[in-house]
């Protein structure tokens, strides 16, 4: 027997009996479960315990209103992703734009018009879903990736940037970006044709290189990390490897494209030790020439 197709999972927050009715309902009726929530508050509450795919969001509430329970919901790492809709009155535009400050994706009018409302979020399921399939992937690479919005807060990043991060600020280091890299970021972003492609951050003996990929949503930039360390590639090339030292550092000029007489001219040693050290990281590496080490060293070092 087949197994039963996931239905999609809808949060709906409104303090209006009748509409909430009235939604769960259409939706319902549409293949969706519902959910419902008739504050702020109690939306904060229930997503601690279940993720929904989409929320619809009613802009204007007692107490915790739309705006302010859609910024909380997006400073949670684990819902940044869950895209928001508000809802909102035909006269009042300006809860627009507040709601896409705040966090929303999208907008319907009261009194909402079904079809359009439920086209609406089959976009945005498919674009979350879109969105979340990347990530996976990107977090599968194992590469040092992350996202922020527009005011540079951090969205997103993968698993190595995350460890990354931390190493090098600390233990906030991957939930909050310092205030010079967020900078650095933003100027990366907005810099024309003739801006650098990369901006470094020292931190101590470390070296941090940043620079922009690209745009990954309306309000979503895409950044890649690298350690560029004095002497990181050398050691991350020997605990990959279990290379001694000199075999790591042969090893490094090797995958820079120098050859045996350069690299005992750089590290001072003779040329058949060079040949000697050279025979045994073949070994290690499990690899028969130079191009090969050279490679299997550039995907480790450079992940």
């Amino acid at each position: 027997m087949a197994e039963a197709a996931r239905r999609d999972i809808v949060l709906v927050v409104d303090d209006t009996p009748g509409n909430l009715s009235f939604l769960t309902d259409t939706l319902d009726h549409a293949g969706v479960t519902v959910l419902v929530a008739t504050d702020g508050t109690s939306a904060l509450s229930l997503v601690d315990q279940i993720t929904p795919d989409l929320i619809l969001m009613d802009a204007v509430m007692p107490g915790l209103d739309g705006f302010e329970t859609c910024r909380r919901l997006k400073q949670d790492k684990q819902l940044t992703h869950v895209p928001v809709i508000f809802m909102t009155g035909l006269s009042e535009s300006w809860h627009v734009v507040k709601g896409l400050e705040a966090g929303g994706v999208d907008y319907v009018t009261k009194p909402i018009v079904v079809d359009e409302l439920l086209a609406r979020i089959r976009v945005h399921l498919a674009n979350a879903r879109i969105a979340q399939g990347t990530r996976a992937a990107l977090d599968a690479t194992g590469r040092y990736l992350l996202s922020t919005d527009r005011d540079g807060t951090l969205q997103w990043c993968t698993p190595r940037a995350a460890t990354l991060l931390t190493e090098l600020f600390g233990g906030t280091g991957a939930q909050a970006l310092p205030a010079d890299v967020t900078a650095r970021l933003a100027r990366l972003r907005e810099g024309g044709a003739d801006a650098p492609s990369a901006s470094f951050v020292e931190i101590g003996a470390r070296r941090l290189e940043l620079s922009f990929v690209g745009s990954t949503g309306p309000a979503e930039f895409l950044y890649r990390l690298a350690d560029v360390s004095p002497g990181r590639e050398e050691r991350v090339l020997q605990d990959a490897f279990s290379l001694t030292g000199r075999e790591a550092d042969v090893l490094v000029w090797i995958s820079r494209g120098k050859s045996n007489r350069e690299i005992s001219e750089i590290l001072g040693i003779s040329h058949r030790t060079v040949n000697k050290h050279l025979e045994q990281v073949f070994e290690k590496l499990g690899v028969e020439n130079r191009a090969a080490a050279t490679a299997r060293a550039v995907r480790v070092a450079n992940p």
